[in-house]
């Protein structure tokens, strides 16, 4: 088969796991002739077997053989677990590539090694594209998201495969040139920090409706299934109302009551919030997102603190209004968490030089990934208008619709500190706004501890320079 087809496959995948072999079909579906392998050859023939149809595959049992089915220059994307398994490939890859030829990870990576592997290869001659793909196993299929780095030279040879592939919303596919290096995985790490506070603000609006309402999971799906139809329209908000809708069969009680209340992470929204850390940028609504799931896991503890500290709390509130006010509260918060992510996009196109179009990104998440909504052309708008703008909450949209949800917001995150429900998502995000738009922050007094302990210094309002104070002295103050 490798003699007949030698030179001809127009891009190969290697690693056929459940987004590996969408991927494969997705390219074949397109009229690509596809090489696709896997480090065990079942996978492989699997694959053929059941999906052959649907298009041109070679089947590669060895990775000579797959770099042997390629046309020049050869594209190959990797789709294998993160870290290690990722440069074994590559390592195993690079010996028996050209220059010019390229290879592309479309997994998780950590930003940072995907600008490593880019300036390894980039001293081979070849090309290497660090690719956020993201959608899920069905997007993979049917049209993902695709955030793509690398150099511009690499986006002009395999950027018409990928727009060709991906989504499209209104003609457009959502897919562009991110940047240079790891500055697409770094874009697509964001945006799963962002699902992580998407997708936790959402829990807690169940939790308050359910909690401090006493709905029923059924009800609150009919609610989200109306915001569904208005501002909050978005695709986790659609599955939310499926998921909170379903019965399970072996119990029929609600799905949601049958699942572990212990969320899984994989290490993404993790890692925004380590990296926004390292750039200064305040993630909150990520970061309590985060640390929401951690908290979720730590059962023992939690069963421990359970019976030794009950909250003196009504059972439920007055229903009248809170549907509504939750619903406002939800979407302040949500654009707090958008824009959160946007400012730590734009921090670290800053400094990295990697000139990213927030715009751009607000497009191309329009369709195929999970945190799809009807406000990111909202946010395209914003920052086309504008693309200095020093937060999205200053744009005219973003500023009426939070202002707008202002008392709302409060009365829910107020209802559930009386309830005992815990919504960090919500309270993180309104302390945020509340302390951007605060005229004088308590950060004065800050500085004058850390002056006082630690001879700091401090800066003054009413004169340049940096001062101290001799506080173990005269408490004269002195230029520092």
């Amino acid at each position: 088969m490798v003699e007949q087809t030698e030179g001809t496959a127009r891009i190969a995948v290697t690693g056929l796991a459940t987004m590996g072999s969408n991927l494969a079909r997705n390219l074949a579906r397109h009229g690509y002739r596809v090489a696709v392998h896997n480090r065990t050859s079942a996978r492989t023939t699997a694959l053929i077997e059941q999906h052959g149809q649907e298009g041109d595959f070679v089947a590669a049992e060895t990775m000579p053989e797959l770099v042997a089915a390629l046309a020049k220059p050869r594209q190959i994307i990797i789709m294998v677990k993160a870290g290690q398994p990722t440069d074994a490939v590559i390592d195993e890859l690079v010996d028996l590539l050209e220059p010019g030829d390229m290879v592309i990870d479309g997994g998780n990576a950590q930003f940072a090694d995907t600008r490593r592997r880019e300036a390894a290869l980039r001293e081979r001659g070849l090309h290497f594209v660090g690719a956020g793909i993201s959608g899920g196993e069905e997007g993979a299929l049917n049209g993902p998201s695709i955030m793509p780095g690398g150099s511009k030279e690499s986006y002009a040879h395999l950027g018409p495969v990928l727009e060709s592939i991906a989504a499209k919303v209104d003609g457009q596919p959502c897919c562009v040139h991110v940047g240079p290096d790891g500055a697409g995985h770094f874009v697509k790490m964001v945006h799963n920090g962002i699902e992580y506070a998407d997708m936790q603000l959402i829990a807690e609006a169940y939790d308050l409706l359910r909690r401090a309402g006493g709905l029923k999971p059924a009800e609150i799906a009919e609610v989200f299934r109306g915001w569904n139809s208005g501002d909050l329209e978005s695709y986790l908000v659609e599955i939310t109302a499926e998921v909170l809708g379903h019965v399970d069969a072996a119990t029929g009680q609600p799905f949601v009551d049958v699942v572990a209340d212990q969320a899984e992470q994989k290490g993404t929204g993790r890692w925004t919030v380590q990296e926004a850390l390292e750039l200064g940028i305040p993630v909150t609504g990520i970061a309590e997102a985060v640390f929401a799931r951690a908290l979720s896991g730590h059962v023992d503890q939690r069963v421990a603190v359970r019976d030794r500290l009950p909250g003196d709390v009504p059972s439920t509130v007055a229903v009248d209004g809170l549907v509504d006010d939750v619903r406002h509260a939800l979407y302040a918060s949500k654009v707090v968490a958008y824009a959160q992510g946007f400012d730590q996009i734009r921090a670290a196109s800053q400094t990295y030089g990697w000139n990213i179009d927030l715009g751009a990104m607000a497009t191309i998440w329009r369709g195929g990934c999970i945190i799809r909504a009807r406000f990111l052309d909202r946010i395209r708008e914003a920052y086309d208008g504008n693309p200095e703008l020093p937060s999205l909450l200053v744009n005219d949209y973003f500023a009426d619709a939070v202002e707008q949800a202002q008392q709302a917001w409060r009365r829910v995150v107020s209802t559930a500190v009386q309830a005992g429900v815990p919504v960090p998502g919500f309270s993180s995000a309104l302390a945020y706004y509340d302390g951007l738009r605060s005229e004088r922050l308590p950060a004065a007094l800050v500085q004058g501890l850390r002056d006082f302990f630690g001879a700091h210094t401090y800066r003054r309002v009413d004169r340049e320079g940096s001062f101290h104070t001799l506080w173990g002295a005269d408490r004269s103050e002195i230029e520092a």
